[in-house]
């Protein structure tokens, strides 16, 4: 069997095939990102944004990529700890007499998950969109000290 990289199919429009990108990427170990083992993304995605995640004292930010995605066609939720990310990016309308010597840029929708820590606080997270990136700030609860309990000595009564 002679494998292909992606970047070698003689026609365009196979590489637009969502059936063919996801074979391609699994033949090429490539699945779910280029070199990566990442599984917050669903199958039946077109295409995978790019997200950094951070953790600071208080929060944690998450930074998806969507340029050309309007913030208010983007849906964020959480459920049972897991926060999902979702949308489509719309394919521009081409005319027949369109020629691309290239073409790159995914479109589709995309569903992203990821399973947050118990110190997130769920009630607090917000999102923002702008410059084609989605930030969502995800609280952390505040930290309880541990109580100590103090063991009595009681003595045992007798009846």
């Amino acid at each position: 069997m002679t494998r292909r990289n992606n970047n070698q199919w003689p026609q365009q429009g196979l590489r637009q095939d969502p059936i063919r990108q996801i074979f391609d990427r699994l033949f090429d170990n490539q699945l779910f990102q280029e070199g990566s083992t990442d599984d917050s993304s669903v199958v039946t995605s077109q295409w995978i944004p790019r997200v950094d995640i951070k953790e600071e004292n208080d929060r944690f930010v998450l930074m998806a990529d969507l340029p050309g995605i309007d913030p208010e066609q983007i849906e964020v939720s959480m459920d049972k700890g897991i926060l999902t990310i979702k949308g489509e990016r719309q394919s521009e309308n081409r005319t027949e007499t369109e020629r691309y010597s290239r073409i790159e840029r995914a479109h589709g929708t995309f569903h992203r998950r990821f399973a947050l820590p118990d110190s997130a606080d769920p009630d607090g997270i917000t999102a923002d969109g702008r410059n084609g990136v989605l930030e969502i700030t995800i609280p952390k609860r505040p930290e309880t000290t541990p109580r100590r309990i103090q063991v009595g000595g009681g003595q045992r009564q007798e009846h």
